[in-house]
């Protein structure tokens, strides 16, 4: 008896440490599917992503009631990666080793997604990313559902030059110190000289995560316009953007002197600032809560009345942005996929999220692309209104496919469009 025992608890101890060496498998064997929520909800960080938690969870909440995904119901396992880059890391391996997730739906900042990037491809994980980024990064693990700089940056600029956009000749490119600014600014400065833009026309400034003193780089970029009709790129991220913003007010650099156009400002963001001296500002992104749509009217009405259940901080004015649009599509988008492959198995999953299409709050149907992993997104740039609200003032026609590689990177015309299989 004593061996036979001794026998079983090693079978079963072998099938136990079998399955925690498959990231998911425990969790498709359970009644629920688990899924990881990888998000800052303290530190600099927080005042973008800690929404993007709660959509997420709006999301889920909804498909649950709906029946869940194959039967399951979906459970979120929530983990505070804390604005620590690093740490995301961490809490990555952790959700996928520990907690068993299936996927994981997180990150903002791209040093964020950079450090959690080799986990997922080492453990082959899965990773939905919900903002725009720099692009030059395609990986069999990550579904990019944010804009790549042919979806906002290169838009942006190009509407700037031109005569309804003010005619800009020289160009501030002022960022948070990190991969995400400085990749966006190197394929904006190619861009300009291009256009035929002098080196001497562009501006480039960086300041660290969390700073919070402007005074002296406004004071600068004020000096600089004097030469010239001057617009400034901002890809300042974080908290940063209260003081910056308020900065300007201060300084009464109006949008009619020096417009800024904003990659990572939106209504979430200018909670917190008085918008009436930032009117006529503008931000280029995929979505925005003033559009008008039926499909809008309808993830609004959702997220105020979840926001008002949940008691969640802002409910009494809730805001929805672009990032939060991205999230929301990815979440559902991966639902499809793990319905139409009949199974929650990442290689599985990735096959069938190829052509995936989604409508969209904004009104369009969004696509993941058949190869590249990001999703076709149509571009609007907005003015900031008096109520911290955006006016959309230019849009294109339709969804744009994204580039992944920057034509305006040299070596980019090698590099294939598609993840390579690993």
């Amino acid at each position: 008896m004593q061996r036979r025992n001794f026998v079983k608890t090693i079978a079963v101890g072998a099938a136990i440490t079998a399955a925690t060496l498959i990231p998911g498998r425990y969790a498709l064997a359970a009644d629920t599917i688990k899924v990881g929520v990888l998000h800052s909800l303290s530190g600099t960080m927080a005042i973008s992503e800690t929404v993007l938690k709660d959509v997420t969870l709006m999301a889920i909440d909804e498909i649950n009631a709906k029946g869940g995904v194959l039967g399951k119901k979906l459970e979120a396992v929530v983990v505070d990666p804390a604005s620590n880059w690093p740490l995301f890391a961490e809490k990555a391996r952790q959700l996928l080793t520990q907690d068993k997730v299936s996927v994981v739906f997180g990150c903002w900042t791209s040093v964020s997604r950079k450090s959690v990037l080799p986990v997922f491809e080492e453990l082959n994980g899965l990773l939905f990313y919900p903002v725009q980024y720099e692009g030059e990064e395609l990986s069999k693990n990550v579904f990019y559902t944010g804009a790549a700089p042919n979806q906002q940056a290169i838009p942006a600029v190009e509407y700037l030059m031109s005569k309804e956009g003010g005619g800009a000749k020289r160009w501030v490119l002022l960022g948070t110190d990190y991969v995400y600014p400085r990749t966006t600014n190197k394929i904006l400065r190619a861009f300009l000289i291009k256009k035929g833009v002098k080196e001497s026309d562009i501006d480039e400034k960086y300041t660290p995560f969390g700073h919070s003193d402007y005074q002296t780089i406004v004071a600068d970029i004020k000096k600089f316009s004097a030469g010239g009709k001057t617009a400034v790129i901002s890809t300042i991220n974080g908290d940063s953007n209260v003081p910056f913003y308020k900065e300007l007010g201060n300084a009464g650099l109006k949008a009619t002197d020096v417009p800024v156009v904003a990659f990572s400002v939106g209504e979430e963001e200018l909670r917190g600032v008085d918008t009436k001296p930032l009117v006529g500002h503008l931000a280029a992104w995929n979505y925005f809560m003033s559009i008008k749509d039926p499909a809008n009217d309808e993830f609004k009405k959702k997220w105020a009345a979840y926001a008002k259940a949940k008691k969640l901080p802002g409910a009494d004015k809730p805001l929805t942005n672009d990032p939060m649009e991205a999230a929301y599509i990815g979440i559902n988008m991966w639902k499809q996929a793990v319905e139409k492959a009949k199974s929650a198995e990442v290689d599985k999953v990735i096959t069938a999220m190829a052509g995936q299409t989604f409508k969209a709050p904004s009104g369009i149907t969004s696509k993941m692309d058949e190869k590249n992993h990001h999703l076709h997104k149509a571009v609007y740039i907005g003015e900031v209104k008096a109520d911290g609200q955006f006016n959309v003032v230019w849009k294109t026609k339709g969804p744009v496919k994204a580039q992944p590689w920057s034509p305006f990177i040299a070596g980019n015309d090698k590099k294939k469009d598609e993840p390579e299989k690993k």
